[in-house]
């Protein structure tokens, strides 16, 4: 009797102490969680260059943490501000209105910068590169919501070289925002989150690390004929360095005087450089070591700038990402050295990919090609001032768009819908482009799906050209050499999504997510709100 009672009791015990350490386990939160996304950074970056990385860097990510290998960008334009904004929102073009890096605001008839923000001044810089903030953007971010969720307690700060890769990404309630100035080679930020640069700020940026790092010179981690996965070395349609002749190694980086702060943005030198600011941040703001779970957002932007100069095929980029690996594996390693490895919740992904160069294409015998937008637009008003007697008809043309000037159309003898056909018709005509049609009537446009769904979400009217067109797979819009991005192919927005460190465990899946389900993960993750844009999913692999 008593050995049957208890047995009865020990279980009860055990099944309490089993539920209340279940609980702990669900109640518990990550240190801090970190954002890392990789500027440019193709999916299969991954996998072409993983016989050379080590296991400490991209590999431990994808043994360690778990990977997602169809991760898609669900809208068009594929644009790094469009990018930084949709994955730490959850949301799209549509909604949050960040629609591009640049688009032709309608309520002012200017061109606007996505985080151009005439009403604040520069900390620490000139004036041209510090008048930002987020108020363009309308929906908030995860970080906003972390910060809500415990009366402001969490402190959530942004850092990248490009200020719209530092600022988006924050929010709008963030502690801070630091980004570069090319003009003086330090990090700086606006009066919309402070008055002064904090003490550890101003003590990393007179160290002048750019300057050390220039002199180290840019040449092969390898011998540069060990490079298989890329082109030979000097090709014409690659832009090189500014202040720099040639596109081949060794790069003489500390002969170059004048132009050395902006030509640092290109070298791989600049990753580290970021990562040496993320982890002052994280020692000088005392990330992690609060009662509330912190948030810091890294933008890797370098690997943008030598993207769009050299492409996806060269030497300098398979020399970037190799020294890109060792830099994550030294920031992970500062990390469990920081919190202890599994303390930290950590996610890595793109904010787009790129396409290949038009010519290494062309000496591969396979399609692609570029076209001048700059040329097109003045190619277009031509033909609309020949047939309607106005040469101020098309206020700009941007981002695969045309914008109407609306006073001037209304102006015209003939109604706007004829303007707007001439357009496309004279659109359509143009070798690269396949479908051209009014923004507003895609629901009813012979447009194929998933494509159709991607336009859609990208489509704010209010800053949304008037005509929409779309082009060849392998064309963009470009100047001959280097590369860019900005279109609905996979090579634009195939990206890579992994997830790491708190309570994930080792795992990949092959099943389609979206950019868009990243934020609404990390929320339940940490069971808060989702962003008040979001219209992703949480990804039921790390959170269950």
């Amino acid at each position: 009797m008593y050995k049957i009672l208890f047995t009865i009791v020990f279980s009860i015990i055990t099944m309490f102490c089993a539920a209340q350490s279940k609980t702990d386990k669900t109640l518990s939160k990550p240190k801090i969680v970190v954002g890392l996304v990789i500027d440019q950074m193709r999916w299969d970056y991954l996998y072409r260059f993983a016989d050379r990385y080590g296991t400490a860097g991209f590999k431990r990510l994808m043994t360690k943490g778990y990977n997602f290998e169809n991760a898609f960008i669900p809208y068009v334009p594929s644009y790094t501000a469009v990018g930084h904004s949709t994955i730490y929102t959850g949301s799209v073009p549509a909604i949050d209105g960040i629609v591009g890096n640049n688009w032709w605001e309608k309520s002012i008839s200017k061109n606007m910068y996505c985080t151009s923000d005439s009403t604040v001044q520069s900390v620490g810089g000139s004036d041209l590169a510090g008048k930002m903030s987020p108020r363009n953007m309308y929906a908030n971010t995860i970080g906003d919501e972390l910060r809500l969720s415990n009366n402001f307690k969490s402190k959530v700060i942004g850092i990248a070289l490009k200020d719209r890769g530092a600022i988006l990404p924050a929010g709008h309630g963030a502690n801070a925002a630091y980004w570069y100035d090319e003009s003086n080679g330090k990090f700086i930020t606006s009066t919309y989150y402070t008055d002064a640069l904090p003490q550890w700020v101003n003590e990393f940026n007179a160290k002048d690390k750019v300057t050390g790092y220039m002199e180290k010179n840019w040449n092969t981690l390898y011998p540069v004929n060990t490079y298989t996965q890329s082109t030979t070395d000097e090709k014409a349609y690659e832009s090189g360095l500014y202040g720099l002749t040639g596109t081949s190694f060794p790069y003489a980086t500390s002969s170059i005087i004048k132009e050395k702060y902006s030509t640092f943005k290109t070298t791989p030198y600049a990753s580290s450089y970021t990562f040496d600011f993320a982890k002052d941040a994280i020692r000088g703001e005392k990330l992690g070591r609060g009662a509330a779970t912190d948030m810091l957002t890294v933008s890797i932007s370098s690997t943008d700038y030598a993207g769009h100069s050299f492409g996806p095929n060269s030497i300098e980029i398979e020399d970037t990402y190799l020294r890109l690996d060792q830099d994550i594996a030294d920031f992970l390693s500062f990390l469990d050295a920081q919190y202890g490895a599994g303390n930290y919740l950590f996610f890595l992904s793109a904010d787009h990919g790129a396409a290949h160069v038009p010519g290494f294409l062309a000496e591969n015998k396979m399609l692609g090609g570029f076209y001048s937008e700059i040329a097109l637009e003045k190619e277009l008003t031509a033909a609309l001032n020949k047939k309607f007697g106005s040469d101020k008809i098309v206020a700009n043309a941007q981002n695969y768009q045309v914008y109407l000037n609306d006073a001037v159309v209304a102006g015209l003898s003939e109604p706007k819908a004829v303007v707007e056909q001439f357009i496309i018709d004279y659109l359509l005509k143009q070798p690269f482009v396949t479908h051209a049609y009014r923004s507003k009537d895609l629901q009813i446009t012979n447009v194929a799906e998933p494509l159709r769904s991607k336009l859609s979400n990208g489509y704010f009217p209010k800053r949304t050209g008037d005509i929409q067109f779309l082009l060849l797979p392998g064309y963009f819009d470009g100047w001959g050499k280097g590369t860019t991005h900005g279109l609905w192919n996979p090579y634009d927005t195939h990206i890579p999504l992994l997830f790491f460190g708190w309570g994930i465990n080792p795992g990949s899946t092959h099943r389609e997510v979206y950019m868009t389900d990243i934020a609404p993960t990390i929320a339940a993750k940490l069971k808060i709100q989702m962003p008040n844009g979001t219209v992703g999913k949480a990804l039921v692999e790390v959170t269950e």
